[in-house]
C-alpha cells in the first residue's frame, strides 16, 4: 500500500474490528447510498472522523466503496444475462483502473523439501499485527510458511452459515498441526518484527510452502488471480491445468496455509457468496474491501 495517508501497521491492526463492522454495514445499505453523517453514526463517530479512519484504513473513502459494490453488482447482473442499459439503471457502476499487485517474491523451497511437511525444519510461531487485526505468523529464515487471525469472538458467533474467527490458543493450534513434522517455538517479538516487515510498502515476501504437488499447483493459481478479481474454484482448477477438479480444488483452496499473500479469499463458490473462508467471512470481506483500495490508488487520474 503506497498511499502517504495509510495508517501504522499497529493502528490498522486495532482499527481493524471496526472497519469491518462498516463494511458489513456498507455491503447491505448501498443501495440506499446512506449519507457520511449517517453511516458515521452507526458507529458512534463524527463524520470526520470516521472519513479519514476508513479512507486511511481501506484506501479508498465509504462512498467509493459503495461504488466498487455497484460495480461489481453491474458485473453480476450482466453475467446472468441483462443488457448494459438494464444494468445502467439497476446500479451505477464505476469504470476500470488498473490493478494493483502484491509482490510475491518466489517459493523458497525446491519440490523435495516442500514435500518433506516440514521435516528437520525449525519454524517460529508468534502473534503480530496486521491490517486485519492480531495474525499468528510463521516462519523460518527460509520465508514465510504460515499467516492464521485471531479473533476474541467465540467461535459460535457469527450469522448463519458463515465462517467465523478462531480464539488464540485455537489459531496457532490450527497454523502448527500444518506442519506436524516440524520443530516450533514461540517468539511473538520475532513475530512482530516479521509482521512489520512483510507488511511493509512494496515489501517482497519470500515464501516456504509445504505441501503436496496438487496443493501448491492449486495455490500457485490462486497467485495469477488479479488483485481485484474473483474466481470459483472451478475456474482455479482450469487455471492451475485441473479441469474437472473444482472439489478438490476448493479443499486445497482451503488447505492454504498463507493467507492473504496466496489470495484464497479471492476463491469463490459458484454461486459467488463470501461463505467457507477459513478465518471468517468479514475478513474475506475485508480483504477484498483493501484490494479496491489499492486498484482505485492505482487507477489513472
Amino acid at each position: 500500500m503506497t498511499m502517504k495517508t495509510a495508517l501504522s501497521l499497529d493502528d490498522r491492526c486495532k482499527a481493524y474490528d471496526r472497519m469491518a463492522d462498516a463494511l458489513v454495514y456498507l455491503g447491505e445499505n448501498w443501495k440506499a447510498r446512506p449519507g457520511l453523517d449517517e453511516i458515521a453514526a452507526q458507529f458512534g463517530l463524527s463524520p470526520t472522523h470516521f472519513q479519514k479512519e476508513f479512507t486511511r484504513w481501506a484506501g479508498i473513502s465509504p462512498k467509493q466503496y459503495m461504488a466498487s459494490l455497484a460495480h461489481a453488482e453491474a458485473g453480476a447482473l450482466l453475467r446472468q444475462g441483462a443488457s448494459v442499459l438494464e444494468a445502467s439503471y439497476e446500479v451505477e457502476a464505476s469504470g476500470p483502473s488498473r490493478l494493483h499487485d502484491l509482490f510475491i517474491a518466489h517459493e523458497a523451497l525446491t519440490p523435495g523439501e516442500a514435500g518433506s511437511g516440514g521435516r528437520d525444519v525449525t519454524l517460529t510461531i508468534g502473534k503480530g499485527p496486521t491490517p486485519f487485526g492480531t495474525g499468528v505468523l510463521l516462519f523460518s529464515d527460509r520465508g514465510l510458511s504460515g499467516l492464521g487471525f485471531i479473533d476474541d469472538q467465540p467461535e459460535t458467533a457469527g450469522r448463519a452459515g458463515e465462517h467465523v474467527g478462531r480464539p488464540e490458543q485455537a489459531a496457532f493450534a490450527d497454523l502448527a498441526s500444518r506442519y506436524p513434522k516440524a520443530d516450533i517455538l514461540r517468539d511473538d517479538t520475532k513475530a512482530a518484527v516479521f509482521a512489520d516487515r512483510i507488511f511493509a510498502p512494496g515489501a517482497r515476501v519470500p515464501l516456504a510452502l509445504y505441501g503436496t504437488p496438487f496443493r501448491r499447483q492449486i495455490w500457485r493459481a490462486l497467485l495469477e488471480i488479479p488483485v481485484g478479481e474473483t474466481r470459483t474454484y472451478g475456474e482455479v482448477a482450469r487455471s492451475a491445468g485441473r479441469e474437472g477438479a473444482a472439489r478438490a480444488t476448493g479443499t486445497a483452496v482451503g488447505a492454504n496455509p498463507i493467507s492473504w499473500f496466496i489470495p484464497c479469499h479471492r476463491a469463490l463458490a459458484s454461486d459467488g457468496r463470501l461463505h467457507n473462508y477459513h478465518w471468517g467471512v468479514r475478513r474475506k470481506r475485508a480483504m477484498l474491501a483493501m484490494e479496491a483500495g489499492y486498484r482505485e490508488a492505482e487507477a489513472p487520474s
